[in-house]
């Protein structure tokens, strides 16, 4: 990687979240910083070859409470700002981040500059806060370039030490500094004494093209996860919800489901309606291989698509994505089916 022949120029977003807080010396209680400040509060940022502006949303939310309605305002401010900036970091609260990144991924077409989400475990006003070295190494890398381009041009997320790309990561522990994984992707990059690229795996966009924004979502969408026990009823009652277009199926192991009568008759009548069905396993790690086992391929052969390697975060906002672009569910089915983002690996 060669050094930036410029100073490079991040917008940091700030969202709300566990990062921002910091103590009132007065009160002792934690409470948001405003970011406009954010220099004065870590000065360690003047030493980094880059200039950084900052936005923050007028109200600032926990992540459990961001959805679709913050997804595109912040599409929106990084579209508004994509040529005054040459990248970007969005601060974020944990819970959702993973949503939130995947979103952005699909939303973001043709994007080839980085955009970086980054949070913390422990708010910035704490002692062994992890939220000093999310951010600034999230700015590292989102000013770093080789040669004349941004060294990452995709949405990733960075905590404790790895740049992972957004669509491929979850979040696995509430109270750990390394809260964040991707299990069936390679991390992008490792933060050590020095920041180690991992280049094969890095998107690169074979044709500069203009950001392509997209703004609509279809919220009309479930998660039906399997449990030994699961009754007739509840299955019943989540695929007759009204208006419903798509289920992700949280199913065991590589793909496999009960074979009950009932059950795949439910699921026939849900795909039948026209509502996608995609099968993702509940395992941390692997894919769903529907030829694998009988019980998997009595899904498929009652109209239930495979996820592959999908997370559930990827596989919800996806299908959020699709159907509020519009299109029918033959066409959903099909892209749901193809790596639109480096989302899912699909077998050759």
């Amino acid at each position: 990687m060669e050094s930036n022949a410029h100073q490079t120029s991040i917008l940091l977003i700030y969202t709300g979240g566990t990062i921002g807080m910091i103590q009132n010396l007065e009160t002792g209680v934690l409470e948001p910083f405003n970011f406009q400040h954010l220099r004065s509060h870590m000065p360690d940022l003047n030493r980094l070859n880059c200039s950084i502006s900052t936005i923050q949303f007028e109200t600032l939310l926990d992540s459990s409470e961001i959805g679709p309605e913050s997804w595109v305002k912040i599409a929106r401010i990084i579209s508004d700002n994509y040529a005054k900036y040459d990248g970007f970091v969005v601060l974020h609260g944990t819970d959702t981040m993973a949503f939130t990144a995947s979103a952005l991924s699909f939303m973001l077409e043709n994007l080839s500059k980085p955009v970086i989400l980054t949070g913390s475990q422990l708010p910035l006003g704490m002692l062994r806060t992890d939220g000093k070295e999310n951010l600034i190494t999230a700015i590292e890398i989102a000013s770093a370039r080789d040669g004349d381009v941004p060294m990452i041009q995709e949405v990733c997320i960075f905590f404790e030490n790895d740049l992972m790309r957004g669509n491929r990561t979850s979040k696995t522990s509430a109270d750990n500094f390394n809260a964040f994984h991707s299990y069936n992707y390679p991390a992008l990059a490792h933060a050590g004494i020095s920041i180690h690229y991992n280049l094969p795996h890095i998107y690169r966009p074979i044709l500069r093209k203009p950001l392509k924004p997209h703004f609509e979502f279809d919220n009309h969408i479930a998660i039906l996860k399997l449990f030994p026990g699961l009754s007739p009823s509840v299955v019943e009652s989540i695929l007759n919800t009204p208006d419903l277009k798509g289920v992700v199926l949280e199913t065991f192991g590589s793909g496999n489901a009960p074979t009950s009568d009932w059950f795949l008759s439910l699921l026939k009548q849900a795909t039948d309606k026209g509502i996608i069905v995609v099968n993702v396993t509940q395992c941390h790690t692997g894919s769903v291989e529907m030829e694998r086992y009988e019980t998997g391929h009595h899904l498929w052969e009652n109209g239930v698509i495979s996820g592959y390697d999908s997370t559930t975060e990827s596989a919800v906002t996806k299908l959020m994505f699709l159907f509020g672009s519009g299109l029918t569910p033959n066409e959903v089915k099909e892209y749901m089916q193809c790596s639109l983002a480096g989302e899912i690996t699909v077998p050759q």
